[in-house]
């Protein structure tokens, strides 16, 4: 199959930890690489946010990713985004247009706004109608419930995820807290397919390079530094466990984070606990490097008020590393709690002090979590999995058009 992926503002290309280029990076990046070991053609459409970027990139997995000019080529918030759609949406146009596709898969909102834009424009224009899947990645109505008014999603996003629910022809949601809050959108059911995000267990195992740590106990934190991932309240944490060190890595590079508000406002909050001889900021970390970096924790944390689906704990359990998450989203399907990590109440300290600390007490309790988290991981989580189950619908849509049209291709 030709497939033709758009990811507007997560360059698959790009650096992973600053404030938009997390997870969905990874997964568009993996997905694209397992799909074209399945024997397909996959070109990832993304917005040019540098000057010097190439037009088009063979990637060494085999992928393209083909840069739409849209904007300033320059990094712009994806929350300012929206004003750029159209002109995404031409070149998009422009791209079918000049080369088949039998499948267009976006990611993320404005990604599917730029999609059906585009798959209309062309079927309008006499070309072939083409199906879309919508991976959404994370919900403007989650995202104002829990964020309110700090919540800096445009004032329509809400309204448009409703009309992509009726636009597209099928949503792959990553976990199945989604598809309940898909349905309050008005998609149905019978629209919706189950596909996680997956990890690569060959990159993330428990053998290999240990990063350089310190003789003390280490909990890991590795993310974006957002207020919604909430590392503060793994600091608010460090007082029940006396003597342990927390890593928290995301953010900018480490000689920047000086000047970067999120960084030195989770530093205020470890002084004024008295803890902030016991936490450390690293900035960020070059993707190859995060495997050696999860080996040397004897824990990871990744407490979010709320997640969409989560990819750090898979990478943690692939490393055969305990977790300790909260109960949100993707990650009550992917951690099990006490088979491979604990789950505890978002933004709860005093509960993640409480899980830290059973955690560092009892070794024989994490080295069985973690044997469990590397299991499940491998039954469930690798991604020729995903890709499978991905290739799955976009096979069922295709014969669907095939049948209907009583076309071949």
């Amino acid at each position: 199959m030709r497939i033709a992926m758009v990811s507007e503002h997560a360059n698959p290309l790009a650096a992973i930890g600053g404030v938009d280029a997390g997870g969905q990076n990874v997964h568009v990046a993996a997905l694209a690489a397992a799909l074209v070991r399945r024997g397909h053609g996959v070109t990832v459409f993304t917005r040019r946010d540098r000057a010097d970027q190439s037009t088009v990139v063979l990637t060494d997995d085999g992928y393209r990713v083909h840069h739409l000019s849209a904007g300033p080529a320059a990094e712009v918030p994806k929350d300012e985004l929206l004003p750029y759609v159209p002109q995404l949406a031409r070149g998009l146009t422009d791209a079918l247009r000049a080369e088949p596709f039998d499948v267009v898969h976006a990611h993320f909102w404005m990604s599917g706004l730029v999609a059906t834009a585009a798959v209309r424009e062309v079927a309008d224009s006499g070309g072939p109608e083409v199906p879309v899947v919508q991976t959404f990645h994370a919900l403007g109505s989650v995202k104002r419930r829990h964020q309110r008014e700090r919540d800096t999603s445009p004032p329509g996003r809400v309204t448009l995820e409703r009309r992509l629910c009726r636009d597209v022809d099928h949503v792959i949601a990553t976990c199945s807290d989604e598809v309940h809050e898909l349905a309050a959108l008005g998609l149905p059911r019978s629209k919706a397919s189950v596909v996680p995000c997956g990890v690569d267990t060959t990159r993330f195992r428990p053998e290999g390079a240990v990063a350089a740590r310190p003789a003390a106990p280490r909990i890991l934190s590795i993310g974006r530094l957002v207020e919604r991932k909430g590392v503060e309240d793994v600091i608010r944490a460090m007082p029940y466990v006396p003597g342990a060190e927390l890593a928290i890595a995301g953010g900018p590079a480490r000689e920047a984070l000086h000047v970067d508000p999120e960084a030195c406002r989770l530093a205020d909050v470890a002084g004024r606990l008295g803890v902030a001889d016991r936490v450390t900021l690293l900035g960020a970390v070059a993707r190859e490097d995060v495997p050696p970096l999860l080996r040397s924790a004897d824990i990871v944390v990744a407490t979010p008020w709320y997640e969409p689906f989560g990819i750090v704990p898979l990478e943690a359990m692939a490393c055969g590393r305990p977790v300790v998450a909260s109960a949100v989203g993707g990650l009550t399907d992917t951690v099990s709690d006490g088979e491979t990590g604990i789950l505890v109440a978002p933004r709860d300290a005093a509960a993640i002090g409480g899980a830290l600390q059973r955690l560092l007490g009892d070794p024989a309790l994490c080295v069985r979590l973690g044997q469990g988290g590397r299991a499940r991981v491998l039954a469930r989580y690798r991604w020729d999995h995903v890709a499978e189950a991905s290739e799955a619908v976009y096979l069922a849509l295709t014969a669907r058009r095939l049948s209907r049209t009583g076309t071949t291709s």
